[in-house]
């Protein structure tokens, strides 16, 4: 059941739409003025807004620009007795979807208050899709190392130098080469992407140069390698310090020559190849342990990139988690949560080893199991890996059976899908695949009531 917010100062406005709105099947809040229907927005979900622009404290117009303000995607249609074309024009100009003069057609409205919904879906589900099969992500943060990264991405992106990014695991080295390739002149052919440590030695030489058939026992037809699939495009070398010795040499003649010869073969292949390599590896120790080529690192390194780690730029967590979380909810169309400014504080003080990777895994967790607003205790209770194998514990031995352990997860379960189908027992019923009689049932032995607030398995 979608959620509409009406904001009008007038109550018997309110109350006329509210009736309608409910006897179609709408979910429908209220707020007396602008500032109020703000706030409302700012801590639930909507569908669409019903705003009037004639207002105390807050008027329409105000309301409209600092939710857009926001990044909301939530669709306004403005409604006013008193307002000009003038205002009218200028609602839309705002991000308004559209507008209606009062009394409203109520024909109209309905069918405006529709189509709103359906693009508020269609937008979201664009921006999913565009996210997962988009080419590459932002680099996000605000930190001079980031600036810097930016910066010389700018500059070495268009020319065919070869780059070597180093940092740890999980800060975002595979983001910087892509960005590399997204900017250059080859950004139209492809982009390769070799794990060297994903695979085994003894097949390293055949993943990059290809092998012939019957090179060896199980080369049963020819293979073409990374190296010629790259042609025209880029190749990048991710944990290049993986790489054995023998695999190397191979390397570095290619990026002598531009050819490679593959297993098995002893013909000469000409290849048109741009190489970004990256490692969480110190090569010169590498080098010093004989397990490096010298002469390979010196053909790589012409641009060196180092991503630093997310310990060493803190300020820039509240932006990567802000974004993550907003990705997070869009992607599994639960409603927009945010940060309380101790909970960023909180975040700060974690001990990040897992870099990048590991904060989008812990806003994740606290995107499920906390409120609308992450609060620093959820964080604080979330957030730690130790926290979390206390909290565990703590939930075991709060029950003394299995059963009543079961009752208090199908509980929490329940209603999380109640809340997220606005308490639409039949769709909730289907999606859950119990019958409708059931799930009346668990609603009333676990004494479910719209609008409280969902358990937690830590509670």
């Amino acid at each position: 059941m979608p959620k509409v917010l009406i904001i009008d100062d007038e109550k018997a406005i309110r109350n006329t739409l509210k009736e309608i709105l409910e006897y179609e099947g709408y979910h429908v809040d209220e707020a007396s003025d602008g500032q109020s229907g703000f706030e409302k927005i700012q801590a639930e979900e909507y569908a669409a807004v019903l705003c009037d622009i004639k207002m105390p404290k807050m008027d329409g117009i105000e309301v409209l620009t600092k939710v857009k303000e926001m990044e909301d995607d939530v669709p306004f249609i403005m409604i006013s007795g008193h307002a000009t074309i003038d205002t009218a024009v200028e609602a839309v100009k705002k991000g308004a979807f559209d507008f209606i003069s009062k009394p409203p057609d109520l024909n109209r409205l309905l069918i405006t208050l529709r189509n709103a919904i359906d693009k508020k879906e269609l937008v979201i589900e664009t921006k999913v899709l565009r996210r997962k099969i988009g080419k590459t992500r932002e680099i996000i943060g605000d930190s001079p190392a980031i600036k810097n990264i930016n910066d010389t991405i700018e500059k070495v992106a268009p020319t065919d130098a070869r780059v070597l990014i180093t940092g740890e695991n999980g800060t975002g080295k595979e983001l910087v080469a892509r960005w590399i390739h997204e900017k250059s002149n080859r950004s139209r052919n492809t982009l390769i992407e070799v794990n060297c440590a994903a695979i085994p030695t003894e097949l390293i030489e055949s993943e990059l140069f290809g092998h012939e058939k019957g090179a060896f026992t199980s080369a049963m037809k020819q293979r073409i390698g990374k190296f010629e699939q790259a042609t025209g495009g880029t190749l990048f070398l991710d944990e290049v310090a993986d790489m054995s010795l023998s695999a190397q040499a191979k390397v570095l003649r290619a990026l002598q020559e531009n050819k490679i010869t593959r297993v098995g073969g002893e013909k000469d292949i000409d290849v048109d190849v741009r190489v970004i390599a990256a490692t969480n590896k110190d090569l010169n120790k590498e080098i010093e342990k004989g397990t490096f080529r010298m002469d390979l690192y010196h053909r790589l390194s012409v641009i060196l990139i180092h991503v630093p780690s997310l310990n060493e730029r803190k300020d820039d967590i509240p932006l990567l988690a802000e974004r993550f979380v907003k990705e997070i909810c869009e992607d599994n169309t639960i409603a927009r949560k945010s940060f309380s400014p101790a909970a960023f504080t909180e975040l700060k003080k974690i001990n990040w080893t897992g870099n990048i990777r590991e904060l989008r895994n812990v806003v994740e967790r606290l995107v499920i199991l906390s409120g609308n607003k992450i609060t620093e205790e959820d964080v604080q209770r979330f957030a730690s890996p130790m926290n979390n194998q206390a909290n565990e514990k703590s939930v075991f031995e709060k029950f003394d059976t299995l059963q009543e352990f079961k009752d208090h997860v199908e509980k929490i379960f329940i209603e999380e899908k109640l809340k997220k189908n606005g308490w639409n027992v039949a769709k909730t019923a289907l999606e859950i695949d119990i019958q409708r009689s059931h799930l009346y049932n668990k609603i009333e032995k676990y004494n479910l009531r719209r609008g409280e607030m969902s358990s937690t398995l830590s509670e």
